[in-house]
């Protein structure tokens, strides 16, 4: 932060002279909330802070927020990149989904390249109202630049971002792009509920990731939300979250138009959490669902929580799934696509 640039410790405020773990840290606040955006991984969203009930919203994995430098795998592997140093929290993906993937020639690791890449920034407005910083990256192995602008008003608990990804090449790319937003303790636990809009369905492969576990839905089937059926042909209602130990999936979830949105509570904190996005550029909702079942790499049955990630494509195959099923994004010669997303914590009191 430059010393000439005015400090407050009231209003709305942004730091940037921090680091974190030896990464460089943007912290935007204000009366309500306090989010800790690390510039120097990825963006990466590891503190959600909701300031009246001290509740972060993130999830932290038993790992925690680690720096990638300060560690040289024994046995690298597409998946182990990101997954040895994935945090919980909430990561940029771009411009692959899941693992391993090969396109025109360039071959991806487990969730692209963004989500570890240092971003440049700028602080764009910092007074008492707004705050506002805008990161910028360019990836390595397809010539895109995806600009984000994160802002904050205050007396306000929602976080905005606006986005653009542009192709500085002379033809067309596909491409997935997604937020990898994770909830988990002391937020998340048995019994909290999922909202979505009700024309909202369910869309379930029958190759699943290798980095998954079997489920209890019966998959290669649709279904109206929030219902799935076993392979009994039981109910499941994935809606209400259900107690540690139940079997860990990957479902998909679609049809919410342009203006999409879910909605998170916990009744016996009376706080919720709402995101909302540009569904028109991330038609698909992926759900992850990790309640400690899985007892193998990387969780070993430590972990209770879910990931709501909006996403431009599925399912968690990679890129060169996504364009054969025609779900990858794409943007034309020297084109430009936008997209934003409003996140939100809430007191279920006030919601009338």
């Amino acid at each position: 932060m430059s010393r000439y640039r005015p400090q407050r410790n009231y209003g709305c405020r942004i730091h940037d002279q921090y680091t974190y773990f030896g990464m460089r840290t943007i912290v935007l606040e204000n009366n309500l909330v306090r989010i800790s955006i690390l510039a120097g991984k990825g963006t990466e969203i590891f503190e959600y802070l909701y300031k009246p009930k001290d509740l972060d919203f993130m999830w932290l994995t038993e790992n925690g927020v680690q720096n990638p430098r300060d560690y040289l795998p024994t046995s690298p592997d597409p998946i182990s990149t990101f997954v040895d140093y994935y945090p919980g929290g909430w990561q940029e993906v771009f411009p692959n989904g899941g693992p391993t993937s090969v396109y025109l020639g360039a071959q991806f690791g487990q969730h692209g390249e963004v989500a570890h890449m240092p971003w440049d920034y700028e602080i764009d407005e910092d007074t008492v109202e707004r705050v506002a910083v805008s990161f910028r990256v360019r990836t390595k192995k397809m010539p895109f630049q995806l600009t984000k602008t994160v802002s904050l008003r205050n007396n306000s608990p929602t976080l905005i971002l606006e986005e653009k990804l542009e192709n500085l090449s002379d033809i067309p790319l596909r491409y997935m792009w997604g937020q990898h937003i994770a909830f988990g303790k002391p937020f998340l636990r048995p019994g909290c509920r999922i909202y979505l809009p009700d024309r909202a369905k369910i869309i379930t492969e029958s190759v699943e990731s290798p980095v998954s576990t079997p489920g209890r839905v019966r998959r290669g089937v649709s279904y109206d939300w929030p219902y799935g059926l076993d392979k009994e042909g039981r109910a499941i209602d994935f809606s209400v979250l259900p107690s540690k130990g139940t079997p860990s999936e990957m479902i998909y979830l679609y049809g919410f138009g342009n203006q999409a949105w879910y909605r998170v509570e916990n009744k016996s904190l009376d706080m919720g959490m709402k995101v909302a996005w540009d569904g028109a550029v991330m038609p698909y909702l992926w759900y992850w669902q990790e309640f400690g079942a899985s007892k193998g790499y990387p969780w070993y049955g430590r972990n209770y929580n879910i990931g709501l990630e909006p996403f431009s494509s599925y399912p968690t195959l990679g890129l060169g799934v996504a364009v054969r099923n025609n779900s990858a994004g794409i943007v034309e010669s020297r084109g430009v696509k936008s997209f934003w997303l409003k996140a939100t914590p809430y007191s279920l009191n006030s919601i009338s």
